[in-house]
């Protein structure tokens, strides 16, 4: 039995829908997966932050006014979801390290109290040139607070040589130089 050509047509559509119809009916395999153990989360940390302090001390040689560096706090300065008050030793020595050269420390977090979030971090022994927390007009979203900090800092004058942060908002909308991206594990950490 030979099939026309409309009926040859009809039958690829139809493989084409129940082909793209059992296509959706798999379900992602990491949503709202738990974040993984802390020897984990330390272990993808340490290798975000590898080369770290080489790369502020080449940005140094290169020059530059007020040169600066921008921290978030809730699991990046801090190890909030896992040693709540404890900092994150290579985020800790990076901040340390630039201070040390002479850059500002600057941070960047969705915290209501500036003064608070200085408390917490300094506590643990960051330094702290500025703390910006978020403000009535960017509570809205983490992410607009994150990048009005930035402008805010550039905009005294600060270049802003290195971002370090955890979730995709804490890079969004640029004003620095170099992001280090600390693991967020599809936002499973805060």
């Amino acid at each position: 039995m030979t099939l026309s050509f409309r009926s040859r047509a009809a039958a690829r559509i139809a493989t084409v829908v129940l082909a793209a119809a059992s296509i959706g009916t798999l379900a992602p395999a990491t949503v709202n997966a738990a974040p993984p153990n802390y020897d984990t989360w330390r272990a993808d940390v340490r290798a975000a932050m590898a080369g770290g302090t080489n790369w502020l001390d080449q940005r140094k040689q290169q020059g530059g006014e007020r040169l600066a560096i921008v921290l978030d706090i809730d699991n990046t300065a801090l190890q909030t979801d896992y040693r709540p008050g404890q900092a994150t030793p290579e985020v800790l020595e990076f901040a340390q390290h630039a201070k040390q050269i002479g850059f500002a420390v600057l941070f960047a977090s969705y915290r209501k109290s500036a003064e608070s979030a200085t408390a917490a971090v300094t506590s643990v022994g960051y330094p702290v040139d500025a703390m910006c927390p978020r403000t009535p007009q960017t509570a809205k979203h983490a992410t607009d607070s994150k990048q009005a900090c930035r402008e805010k800092y550039t905009g005294e004058g600060y270049t802003i040589t290195a971002n370090v942060g955890n979730r995709p908002g804490d890079f969004t909308g640029g004003n620095y130089e170099k992001a280090f991206k600390l693991p967020d594990y599809d936002e499973t950490l805060q």
